[in-house]
């Protein structure tokens, strides 16, 4: 899939996930709009994983960390055929399986998540175990940068530079705000790029929401042999509709009909302008 291909995509996915949230009245709107092409690249370019693959313990492994923002993972999982997408219309209603945080009842899912900074000590273990097996497989793991001030985040990123985990990718999703306010307000953890380091991890930093230049980051792993890679994605929290970008209030938030329909709006705006 070329640059212009996964732009493309990412705008569907935008309006997808949209959608969704207006439908199930809930969501966390924010969050999954700026981590929408990071997960578009590395579906669609990136892991090695499908749903004719997912039994098989060679396939990738992806852990969405920061798992309020399911909603991106699940409209990118309905693009890739692992459930039909009209299953999303019964998101956050009675008896779906489609919920406000990842479930392993919903094919593709790896691992259950919500509870913030147990995303990493998993995918350490996952990784530390293809290393004991000598299997190929890669894992990613997508966080957020409110959820770093959690302990187990640090403890999990020793053990990786110890067991020198270059098969585990992980990725914060730099939005710089949470529910209550910047993320520097509420516990700053920047230098991030020199606390990671000085954990033994190869880092890069990327603009987290350009599809070119992510590709190119993760087309790089590992970083270097024998460390972890951590790759600091600088977005935007609302990212593609004017009226939510950087605005804290849209970290859970419903659009009501007029604001959907101008959402929807400058996106198709967006859309006609990438030509083929």
């Amino acid at each position: 899939m070329n640059t212009n291909e996964l732009k493309k995509k990412s705008v569907g996915y935008r309006k997808k996930i949209l959608k969704y949230i207006v439908g199930a009245k809930a969501g966390h709107t924010g969050g999954s709009l700026s981590s929408t092409d990071i997960l578009n690249v590395l579906y669609n370019k990136v892991m090695n994983v499908s749903p004719q693959n997912f039994t098989s313990p060679d396939r990738d492994r992806y852990v969405q960390s920061k798992g309020h923002c399911v909603e991106a993972l699940y409209v990118v999982l309905a693009d890739k055929g692992f459930f039909p997408e009209e299953d999303l219309d019964t998101l956050c209603k009675y008896q779906s399986k489609y919920i406000g945080h990842p479930t392993r009842k919903v094919n593709g899912v790896e691992q259950n998540t919500g509870a913030l900074g147990h995303g990493l000590p998993i995918c350490v273990g996952t990784a530390l175990a293809a290393k004991l097996d000598q299997k190929d497989y890669r894992v990613f793991i997508l966080m957020g940068d409110g959820e770093l001030p959690e302990g187990s985040n640090w403890e999990a990123a020793l053990s990786a530079a110890h067991y020198k985990l270059d098969n585990l990718c992980a990725i914060v999703d730099k939005n710089t705000l949470q529910i209550t306010g910047p993320t520097a307000d509420v516990c700053n953890t920047d230098p991030l790029d020199e606390k990671w380091k000085a954990f033994g991890w190869a880092v890069r930093e990327v603009d987290g929401n350009d599809v070119e230049a992510l590709s190119a980051t993760f087309a790089a792993l590992p970083f270097e042999k024998g460390k972890p890679s951590m790759v600091i994605a600088h977005t935007t929290k609302g990212k593609g509709v004017s009226f939510m970008e950087n605005e804290v209030k849209w970290h859970h938030g419903v659009p009501n009909k007029e604001q959907y329909e101008q959402a929807i709006s400058e996106l198709d705006e967006l859309l006609t302008s990438l030509h083929d």
